[in-house]
């Protein structure tokens, strides 16, 4: 009867970890002869356990990334720039701890999207808040913001992201009103944030897609320098994981 007691107790405090744990140890005879300080120590090490699945578990949904993508899923063995222990490098995620930027460019297909994707992935395990956006979808959803009166809590909560993801930068030439938000999101954040951007375009032509040479200047200055820089080459992943003589590899762009 105590130990229900106990065990009931655990879940008012929320222990939910050790409460489980418990439970698993009252039907294991194996565990009578440990100590209490050993089996106190399963205890803690299944609730810390607990608490970190459920916080990944937050992170991923709060950070609504566009592919489920991890870094352990990444194809090396297809030769298109991509350099493992760079890769292995970034996933520590001190990159974006020290609020710098990754510029991810490269044809359609070769897989941008998704190592971005696990970036984020790998920076949501080290307890980092992530956010995802389809660079046009940003600007959609800042120019709905600016209507309906949210424009300034969307750029504070941008702002207060870890990680903000921009993929598929440069689809479109930017308008001026985008121009303006993209460099407000981009000022928030420089030096006070990581940003990883993804585009098609080589980074010669990113000021063409702005437009407007001051603005240019302003944008790309907050994001190329000392920038982490990945060249993605080679032939359409998608194509190579749809063939029916290669075994998928995940890879989206």
């Amino acid at each position: 009867m105590l130990i229900q007691q106990t065990i009931e107790r655990l879940h008012e405090l929320r222990l939910t970890g050790m409460a489980a744990a418990l439970e698993e140890q009252r039907g294991r005879p194996d565990l009578e002869d440990m100590s209490f300080e050993d089996r106190l120590a399963l205890l803690l090490e299944r609730e810390i356990t607990c608490r970190e699945d459920r916080r990944l578990a937050r992170l991923l949904q709060l950070a609504k990334l566009h592919l489920s993508a991890s870094v352990e899923d990444i194809d090396f063995r297809t030769p298109r720039g991509l350099d493992r222990s760079v890769v292995l490098r970034l996933a520590s995620a001190d990159w974006v701890r020290s609020h710098q930027v990754v510029l991810i460019t490269g044809a359609t297909g070769t897989g941008k999207s998704f190592l971005a994707c696990a970036l984020g992935h790998a920076a949501c395990r080290h307890g980092l808040s992530v956010r995802y956006y389809r660079f046009s979808r940003l600007l959609s959803d800042l120019a709905l913001a600016r209507g309906d009166g949210s424009y300034a809590k969307m750029l504070e909560r941008l702002a207060k992201t870890e990680l903000l993801i921009l993929d598929d930068f440069g689809l479109a030439p930017l308008t001026d009103s985008e121009r303006r938000d993209l460099l407000e999101v981009l000022e928030d954040r420089y030096g006070r944030r990581a940003t990883l951007v993804t585009s098609q375009l080589p980074l010669d032509h990113w000021h063409e897609v702005i437009g407007d040479p001051t603005f240019g200047d302003a944008i790309l200055d907050r994001l190329i320098h000392h920038a982490h820089r990945i060249t993605l080459k080679g032939a359409s992943m998608r194509r190579k994981s749809a063939a029916p003589s290669t075994a998928a590899v995940p890879a989206a762009d």
